[in-house]
């Protein structure tokens, strides 16, 4: 069996975690790491199982808790080389293993990949976690554009944490100064409802039983707009699409329950 964990999603902190074969792999620590025990305990998720962290990039909001976490775990921490590097100081003695794009890193009952993406941070990375039952998850947020790389990467997957972070027209008419409007719409910003339902439509396959809309801005979005944008690419598509919150965790997703095969 395998199991997607939503600890939470937004501006002020992202952290999720995928369970195989009793063991577990955290994907960003973007809250302390007294929130995420917390969060995990929530939804019946033993920290005691994890077994290793993946981190998407260095902003704040996806790392605040990893360097504690790590040491109070005793696990290595998976990044890019220049996540790595911007994250030494704090990390300091911890176990890192870099990530090669588009190589493949076991972990226990886990496979990880990744490849590059359009954000303003050291590396930034979308990540597909395998697990031994069968299932791939992937993970593409904080990304300024849904590429041909981010798109051959997610293909394939059961389960998908795609960002959707602004409407369009939401963010114009914000009270976000020109330039950080620019900041967010531009090519190292954040992916809009649009662009991820753009980014969704080609990876729509039989086998895709979740959607998890993620990072979601509390000024310039909503789950209505979000859900909205992404109905009109799925359609009759039987995946069920949820939307992750910042306040709380959402109920862990069975693989398994979603109609996708214990093996493929």
């Amino acid at each position: 069996m395998s199991t997607l964990h939503v600890l939470g999603s937004g501006s002020g902190g992202n952290a999720f975690a995928v369970t195989a074969a009793g063991e577990t792999l955290l994907v960003d620590a973007g809250f302390s790491a007294r929130e995420i025990a917390r969060r995990a305990e929530m939804v019946g998720l033993e920290l005691a199982s994890v077994t290793g962290l993946v981190l998407t990039h260095e902003h704040g909001d996806h790392t605040i808790g990893a360097a504690r976490l790590a040491r109070q775990l005793d696990i290595p921490v998976y990044a890019s080389g220049g996540t790595l590097g911007a994250l030494a100081s704090r990390l300091n003695g911890r176990e890192l293993r870099p990530l090669t794009p588009f190589a493949e890193h076991h972990h226990g009952p886990f496979t990880i990949e990744a490849c590059p993406t359009t954000h303003d941070a050291a590396e930034p990375l979308a990540v597909v976690v395998s697990t031994s039952a069968g299932h791939r998850i992937g993970f593409a947020y904080d990304l300024g554009r849904p590429t041909t790389a981010v798109r051959y990467l997610l293909q394939g997957s059961h389960a998908l944490v795609l960002e959707a972070n602004h409407d369009e027209v939401l963010l114009r008419t914000s009270d976000y100064p020109p330039v950080v409007q620019e900041r967010i719409a531009g090519a190292t910003g954040h992916l809009s409802n649009r662009a991820a339902a753009d980014l969704l439509e080609p990876l729509l396959h039989a086998g895709l039983g979740t959607i998890v809309l993620a990072h979601l801005s509390e000024r310039c979005n909503t789950a209505e707009h979000a859900m909205a944008e992404i109905r009109r690419v799925v359609g009759t598509h039987q995946a069920r699409v949820l939307v992750a919150i910042q306040e709380a965790p959402l109920p862990s997703i069975d693989l398994a329950m979603m109609g996708i095969p214990e093996s493929v």
